[in-house]
């Protein structure tokens, strides 16, 4: 199974028992499909960029959770028809698993390299020189000012 993150962006004038209702149902749905919850974290009313549906305004949620792909379909289909959701996004969380400890201290691999671990270099800062100029923190790249 693979993990997802689903971002909810719920009307501002439904009462909150039923955008706690909606919620409920996504997890439910979820569960129901074979997969499991990681976090549901509400982000509270927020504005939106631009007006969706006359509303500037939205609640936000956040769920983390993993689940077989066949799940999705029926999942985004279920929340394009929901009247409360004026918008949802899910996408693939890419962040990489801690490898779990086994009793003999070994860490295990992980199953199909889905969640390998990235190696070592990745985050380290690059002190190659890559033959580009780089400005120092003293320099401006602003032009100097005209005088008149």
């Amino acid at each position: 199974m693979r993990r997802y993150e689903l971002m909810l962006v719920i009307r501002p004038d439904v009462a909150d028992d039923k955008s706690q209702a909606v919620i409920d149902r996504v997890t439910r749905q979820i569960t129901a499909g074979g997969g499991q919850i990681v976090k549901v974290a509400p982000w509270g009313r927020r504005r939106l960029a631009y007006p969706i549906d006359r509303f500037r305004e939205g609640s936000y949620h956040i769920v983390l959770f993993a689940a077989p792909a066949g799940l999705l379909t029926e999942l985004e289909h279920s929340l394009l028809i929901t009247e409360e959701v004026i918008r949802h996004l899910v996408t693939r969380d890419e962040r990489p698993a801690k490898p779990s400890r086994r009793e003999d201290g070994e860490a295990e691999d992980a199953e199909d390299g889905e969640d390998a671990e990235l190696p070592s270099n990745l985050y380290e800062d690059e002190d190659e020189d890559d033959g580009s100029e780089r400005i120092g923190e003293d320099e401006s790249e602003a032009a100097p000012a005209a005088i008149d």
